[in-house]
């Protein structure tokens, strides 16, 4: 026996891999193993051919439309927010000119208090 009992626990699972790997390596090597294999994925194949058809016939989306779908979804929210934040963009350029256009007014406003002042003035004397 060891001297660590651990090590024997970690033994076991290690000596069975070995005969269960040779059997798996031979059962795969068996053509009737294989043959049996491949069948079973070229059932698998077609009964999911069917399957989708008879969901297509029922007007019933397939995984494959769903996940199709989901894509487009994302893709369309991407490019929508790209569209926001060109709107913000916008947005921030649009209240930058309301605050030039308010500028405008208040000088013209200025301008029209000017003329104004202008006109009270008396007029300059002549030598």
């Amino acid at each position: 026996m060891s001297e660590h009992p651990s090590d024997d626990r970690d033994d076991v699972p290690r000596k069975g891999e070995d005969p269960l790997g040779r059997i798996a390596q031979e059962l795969l090597g068996s053509p009737l193993v294989s043959g049996a294999l491949s069948r079973a994925f070229e059932a698998r194949e077609r009964a999911v051919h069917a399957q989708e058809a008879a969901m297509g016939a029922l007007n019933i989306p397939s995984a494959a439309d769903v996940d199709r779908l989901s894509r487009r979804v994302r893709s369309l929210s991407q490019r929508l927010e790209g569209i926001e934040d060109g709107v913000d963009r916008l947005d921030d350029r649009l209240a930058a000119l309301q605050g030039t256009a308010d500028l405008d007014a208040r000088l013209t406003r200025m301008e029209a208090t000017l003329e104004e002042l202008l006109r009270r003035l008396p007029p300059p004397a002549t030598d």
